[in-house]
């Protein structure tokens, strides 16, 4: 499984591009914290390249500035190329699949982008009932009986009821 999710930093303002098929893409950089702090008490971040294509691109580029603390969902991607004196380089980065809003400063927590990108909002008002958003589907508010289901009491042993 090839999967990553990161929240950092973007390192400058992300700009979309064009392939020369005409399909959109951001390449850009976020800083990454370590979990501990350095010999002098100080906390080191990894930069990250990353790139999004499409959609996800032309949404990071609208709603993220440099600075911006941003969540990733991605998988890694390697690849290489030779260089104008002939030597071999390889470049890794995070293929972005989805992005969202990680710091209250433009929306919610929350807002991942999926399909359509949601403008970020200064507080939090409920969607109009004309807006995407409140069409959407929501998960059914239900209860699972667990003694329908073979659940185990507190204590009880045995064999599982269902086979892994």
């Amino acid at each position: 499984m090839n999967k990553v999710e990161l929240v950092g930093r973007l390192t400058k303002d992300p700009e979309v591009k064009l392939t020369s098929n005409q399909t959109q893409f951001c390449n850009f950089t976020i800083a990454v914290d370590r979990r501990f702090k350095d010999q002098n008490g100080q906390r080191q971040a990894d930069f990250i390249n990353c790139v999004a294509w499409r959609q996800t691109a032309v949404f990071i580029q609208k709603y993220f500035r440099k600075g911006n603390r941003i969540g990733l969902v991605g998988s890694i991607q390697t690849r290489s190329y030779d260089d104008q004196s002939g030597q071999k380089k390889f470049i890794t980065e995070v293929v972005v699949d989805e992005a969202e809003f990680v710091e209250s400063s433009g929306a919610t927590s929350g807002d991942a982008y999926r399909q359509e990108p949601v403008a970020p909002t200064q507080s939090f008002n409920p969607p109009a009932t004309d807006s995407v958003a409140a069409s959407a589907p929501t998960a059914p508010n239900m209860q699972i009986d667990a003694p329908t289901m073979g659940g185990f009491d507190e204590g009880q042993s045995g064999e599982l009821p269902f086979e892994i």
